[in-house]
């Protein structure tokens, strides 16, 4: 049924009105196969589907994306799939079965770059190797993101954002300073490797563009390394100084004062005097001029050292003001602040409305629906987003038929549970 499909490929993108919707963003003509489940693999597909990128999304036919079971949900649609998803075309493809694997390799063939999450060796057992990849597309760029990586001990553990936020060291230093080790209320590392892997990809097509007569190469992300490398200074510190950093509440651990300060009206506020100029603003601002000249705040040094008595102070002065009167007092004195949004806030505040910070984007399920504009913005080729996520095999036919089936083809697909 399907033996000649490759010849019969069309090398268009698989709908020419939405090829125009796609023309805007530094990325467009750039083809991908997202493999990927849940969170990090699809939030990479997903930045370079914002920038323009054109993404196809395979899911198993019936189950789909897991990520569609996680809450918030509104009448039964995954709400959070919405927005990893968006700009994403969805087609459904059992890659178990041999037929799957030869309608992957008629995508393959025409795209530039692979995403997926499976642990290591899944579709190597599946027949999908890099060879076979390469054979069909030697240029192919192969995004792996796992947990911990492709070799290693641990490669072929299971795991999930907490764990990998454990293991490198982050969620010991997020809690109060005697209180248990703290988990943030989303899975940050997910997006941090997904960020990471989206980085990759560009350099790994970089490099090609230099090179043209070199092969696609496999990228190697591991979320676990991902997030350790946005710790910046805690391995330097323990190599050189034999310091374990662990957890201060919400006080900056290198600079003081830094803090969250109540204000008179039960609201909060998050203000960090991380330069000595900005130190000098803030004592003036609050009434606190004699700190300037006590010799326990001369320094940042000796401010640390005896940051329990100046954040006593410094929330004493700040407990005695609304957060509006703060407010205006630190923009006069020129000392950054920011009270503490929660999303409601996030909807209200003047400088993103001003800067379309969120946009609405229209979905098929739910008519017009809020998300996150793209970032960054470019002057010239600005990314946007012209659909949230799609529903389950909502482009099944759209782009199966772009790889030569016929309609009666597909029907008998879904009707074998290939697609």
């Amino acid at each position: 049924m399907i033996a000649n499909y490759i010849e019969h490929m069309d090398t268009k993108t698989p709908a020419q009105s939405s090829r125009q919707a796609r023309e805007a963003g530094p990325l467009a003509g750039l083809k991908i196969i997202d493999l990927s489940t849940v969170v990090a693999g699809p939030f990479a597909a997903g930045l370079l589907a914002d920038y323009g990128a054109d993404v196809i999304k395979v899911e198993m036919p019936g189950t789909g994306d897991a990520l569609r079971a996680l809450a918030p949900h509104k009448d039964g649609i995954p709400l959070w799939w919405k927005v990893t998803n968006r700009n994403k075309k969805g087609v459904t493809l059992d890659l178990h079965q041999d037929e799957a694997r030869k309608l992957l390799g008629a995508l393959v063939r025409e795209r530039d770059v692979l995403v997926e999450n499976f642990r290591p060796g899944t579709l190597d057992s599946w027949g999908i190797t890099r060879e076979w990849l390469h054979a069909i597309n030697p240029r192919l760029t192969i995004l792996r993101v796992t947990g911990f990586g492709q070799d290693g001990p641990y490669a072929n553990k299971p795991g999930f954002a907490r764990v990998f936020e454990s293991m490198s060291g982050f969620t010991q230093i997020c809690g109060e300073e005697n209180g248990s080790p703290l988990h943030l209320g989303y899975p940050i590392s997910d997006a941090v490797g997904g960020l990471f892997g989206a980085i990759g990809v560009l350099a790994a097509l970089y490099r090609l563009k230099e090179h043209p007569e070199e092969a696609g190469q496999e990228i190697d992300c591991s979320v676990t390394e991902s997030m350790l490398r946005v710790l910046e200074f805690l391995p330097i510190e323990y190599d050189q100084l034999g310091r374990v950093r662990t957890r201060s509440g919400n006080r900056s651990q290198y600079a003081a004062p830094g803090n969250v300060y109540r204000t008179a009206d039960g609201r909060w506020a998050s203000i960090a005097a991380s330069t000595q100029s900005i130190f000098l603003r803030l004592c003036t601002a609050l009434g606190l001029e004699d700190l300037a000249s006590d010799p326990k705040f001369l320094t940042n040094k000796s401010r640390v050292e005896h940051r329990d008595e100046l954040d006593s102070l410094v929330a004493d002065a700040i407990g005695k003001m609304t957060l509006a009167e703060l407010g205006e007092t630190l923009e006069r004195h020129e000392v950054g602040f920011s009270p503490i949004y929660d999303i409601a806030d996030v909807f209200e505040d003047p400088h993103f409305k001003a800067r379309q910070t969120l946009i609405e984007v229209d979905d098929h399920e739910l008519g017009a629906v809020t998300m996150q504009a793209v970032v960054p913005r470019f002057s010239g080729t600005p990314g946007n987003v012209h659909a949230a996520g799609p529903s389950l095999g909502q482009h099944n036919l759209e782009v199966w038929k772009e790889c030569g089936l016929s309609e009666s083809e597909i029907d008998l697909l879904r009707e074998r549970r290939v697609i």
